[in-house]
């Protein structure tokens, strides 16, 4: 029988209850809502980093391409990438539909993901990774695809590549996360899989016009590197803002982010100059940005000297992909692969060897501390998502061939694909 007497334990049971339930905090809140500004602002200035490093007459496209995925990807996020990617899980691959249109996804917490911030502040953090994921890939067909093709295939790999890939690493339930592999901000989902389908892209798509025999130097190397610089400036948002609060593990992530991207990037300009006489200012951002790739991955499981040993390798290794595909007959205009593809994988890879407890509880040790199964894990996860990714993306491109054209005309390329696509010129001097 209910009396008096009950009510102290009803309201104890009522106020633990009320403890229990996951509560939004506003310094939390506040911090990843400016970190997807920050990884927002990232794809436009993709678009600068490439524009500056083509020919001037496809200047205007190629920075086109970044600024339209922003828009093509974010409806595509809220209509069904995001379920694909973070919803309930389905036989560990593939989120089912149920948060279609954002359908249950709201200003409580979903504490599976993010337990002190609001369901939907999570969601559009998420969906600033999701539209600059396939922007990396333009770099590959830079100067030659047709942007009707492009606009198709944006949209079919962002929902059968990287959605499905998103769920394996980070999704509740998926079977990539299950196993044990790490990736704190990245490396896997965003950069080997873009790297390795621009790789696929550059072999289908084949060479440009002219390609070994007439230049096809960077026209504006200042863009390039105020691309660089904003790149590395929303870096701090993709890395530090992976830690889903504002705290001690979101201050290591910017810390290590930081000091990855100057190791790479003066490791690049001594690799530039031992081999060319020269320090390249090309090479210096470019360096810049193969340390942020190198580090994504690791940046909330390793201390501040690992990430110098992280940016040092990055450095050396992208340096020599890029020096290797240079001498090939690949034309991989933007040398996505050799930044994003070879970095992402030496940044996964490096994260199995120098990750720690000691900087990150919820991550595991990396080889180096005692645990080497940790570089086993790294390795299945790099290997899976080449595989997936490359296969994947060849598939569709060839459909795509077979069915729209994936190329402009002869006549196109060669007056450039601002006029030919757009009918606007980038510069009117």
């Amino acid at each position: 029988m209910f009396t008096a007497m009950s009510l102290p334990l009803v309201r104890d049971v009522m106020s633990q209850a009320a403890q229990a339930k996951p509560v939004v905090d506003t310094g939390d809140t506040a911090w990843i809502l400016a970190s997807a500004a920050l990884v927002m602002i990232m794809t436009p200035a993709l678009g600068f980093f490439y524009g500056g490093m083509v020919r001037k007459k496809n200047a205007l496209s190629t920075i086109n391409w970044s600024f339209i995925i922003v828009a093509l990807i974010s409806v595509q996020w809220v209509l069904w990438g995001y379920s694909l990617a973070f919803g309930p899980d389905k036989w560990h691959l593939i989120g089912n539909l149920s948060w279609f249109g954002l359908n249950g996804v709201g200003q409580e917490p979903n504490p599976d993901y993010a337990a002190t911030i609001p369901h939907m502040a999570f969601m559009i953090f998420q969906g600033m990774f999701a539209v600059i994921t396939p922007a990396l890939i333009t770099g590959a067909f830079a100067e030659r695809m047709k942007f009707s093709t492009f606009l198709v295939f944006i949209l079919i790999w962002a929902t059968i590549v990287y959605d499905p890939i998103a769920h394996w690493v980070w999704g509740v339930g998926g079977w990539l996360r299950n196993l044990g592999a790490l990736d704190f901000a990245g490396g896997t989902v965003v950069h080997i899989a873009s790297g390795v389908a621009a790789l696929a892209a550059a072999l289908v798509m084949g060479r440009r016009q002219g390609y070994g025999k007439e230049p096809m130097e960077p026209h504006n190397i200042t863009m390039v590197v105020l691309g660089a610089g904003l790149l590395w400036f929303g870096w701090f948002g993709f890395n530090a803002g992976s830690a889903l609060a504002s705290g001690g593990l979101a201050t290591s992530a910017f810390v290590v982010t930081n000091t990855a991207a100057g190791a790479a990037a003066l490791t690049w300009m001594l690799m530039s100059w031992l081999f060319t006489g020269k320090s390249s200012i090309l090479g210096i951002a470019s360096g810049a940005v193969v340390g942020l790739v190198a580090i994504t991955p690791a940046s909330g499981y390793v201390t501040p000297l690992a990430s110098i040993a992280i940016g040092i390798g990055a450095g050396v290794f992208c340096f020599l992909a890029v020096r290797m595909r240079s001498r090939s007959k690949l034309d991989d205009s933007l040398d996505v692969w050799g930044c994003h593809g070879v970095g992402g994988t030496w940044g996964a890879l490096a994260t199995g060897l120098f990750a720690s407890k000691a900087v990150n509880p919820a991550g595991a040790d990396g080889l180096f501390y005692g645990n080497p199964i940790q570089l086993w894990y790294q390795f299945v996860a790099v290997a899976v998502v080449w595989a997936f990714s490359f296969s994947v993306t060849w598939i569709i491109l060839k459909v795509l061939d077979a069915t729209m054209g994936l190329r402009v005309k002869d006549h196109e390329e060669e007056l450039g694909l601002d006029l030919s696509q757009h009918g606007e010129a980038a510069y009117r001097i």
